[in-house]
């Protein structure tokens, strides 16, 4: 069952907010839902790559930057 919540935002972003949930012809909930999954998806992977550094520091290896960088331009070409 969803979980109802009270959340303050500026009126500015809650107009705009009104404006696409319309454009896109989605009741208000479902806008706040997708936008506040989009946002957590997007931000999940930082706590993988923290407890990956801090694995990493524990054994004694440090990240390496061009291995990162050569990593990063692999992620980029993958379609998603």
């Amino acid at each position: 069952m969803p979980m109802k919540v009270a959340v303050s935002i500026p009126d500015p972003l809650f107009e705009e907010a009104e404006r696409v949930a319309q454009r896109l012809r989605i009741p208000r909930s479902q806008l706040y839902s997708r936008a506040l999954g989009d946002f957590v998806q997007r931000h999940s992977g930082e706590e993988v790559t923290t407890r990956m550094d801090a694995a990493l520091q524990r054994i004694g290896v440090s990240r390496d930057p061009e291995w990162e960088a050569l990593g990063l331009e692999i992620m980029r070409r993958e379609k998603w």
